[in-house]
């Protein structure tokens, strides 16, 4: 008899987690199935949008099961460009998990190198040519990246220096947290960014919101970045394409980290 209880203890423990999983139906809804066949994609969904012509953002959408804190971090800040991007990085749900996520993103130095096309330079260059920690915003000497962790902390800020391939040294905060039923990694640029010794970006003025959550096909990465630069150099800048190849850059950092601990 106690065998038989235990049993069904057990097999109802197990249904309420996995209940807890969403598909990416349950979290988008409404979109179209060109969005949806994006999504599943090696490159994702990938749309840009403007201030001046309105912004056009599936996790804003009405029914998006996208906490609206996500968006709205980057919308407050009243940016003149906004990058979104939906992802699925593919595997079994009960064999990744936020640690594992967590984990990937510890890493920094594991986005040293990583290639985009250039097309200026008519070839694939690395978009980060050194990526470290560093210990505070006043203090930018380089520490090593920790160790894996065996429990994952609620909040916690890390700071980065990433050489960049257009903007030289360039300083960012990341701030992460569990929110709903995943994990926020925001990232906002704490120092100017300059090209040629020029600020073309301002301080806070580049912010990244990424999300990460376990979902019945994998884990789902929705993203969104946005920026507020003068009308001049955004008459010589392709914003929308220095957006999104940071995105894409980062996308294919946190995918090969989540996959590589779940081999």
């Amino acid at each position: 008899m106690k065998s038989k209880i235990f049993v069904i203890i057990f097999f109802g423990c197990a249904a309420c987690v996995f209940a807890q999983v969403r598909s990416f139906n349950d979290i988008f809804p409404n979109i179209s199935e060109e969005i949806r066949t994006a999504a599943f994609t090696e490159a994702g969904y990938l749309r840009s949008s403007q201030r001046s012509t309105g912004f056009v953002l599936t996790g804003a959408e009405r029914n998006s099961g996208i906490d609206p804190q996500i968006v709205n971090i980057v919308l407050n800040r009243n940016p003149g460009y906004i990058v979104e991007s939906i992802s699925v990085i593919r595997g079994r749900p009960d064999t990744v998990s936020l640690l594992d996520v967590y984990n990937a993103l510890r890493n920094i130095r594991g986005l040293r190198g990583r290639l985009y096309n250039s097309f200026t330079r008519n070839e694939a260059v690395p978009l980060f040519e050194e990526a470290t920690r560093i210990v505070s915003e006043r203090q930018t000497t380089a520490i090593p990246d920790p160790a894996p962790a065996s429990a994952l902390p609620r909040t916690e800020t890390v700071f980065i220096r990433l050489k960049d391939a257009n903007f030289g040294n360039t300083y960012y905060r990341g701030e992460m947290a569990l929110v709903q039923n995943g994990l926020r990694y925001t990232l906002y640029n704490f120092r100017n960014m300059s090209y040629l010794f020029v600020p073309v970006i301002r301080e806070e003025k580049f912010i990244v919101q990424l999300y990460f959550e376990p979902v019945q096909e994998g884990v789902l990465f929705y993203s969104i970045a946005g920026v507020d630069i003068s009308d001049f150099f955004a008459s010589k800048i392709d914003i929308d394409s220095a957006i999104s190849k940071r995105l894409a850059v980062i996308a294919s950092w946190a995918s090969d980290g989540i996959i590589s601990r779940n081999r």
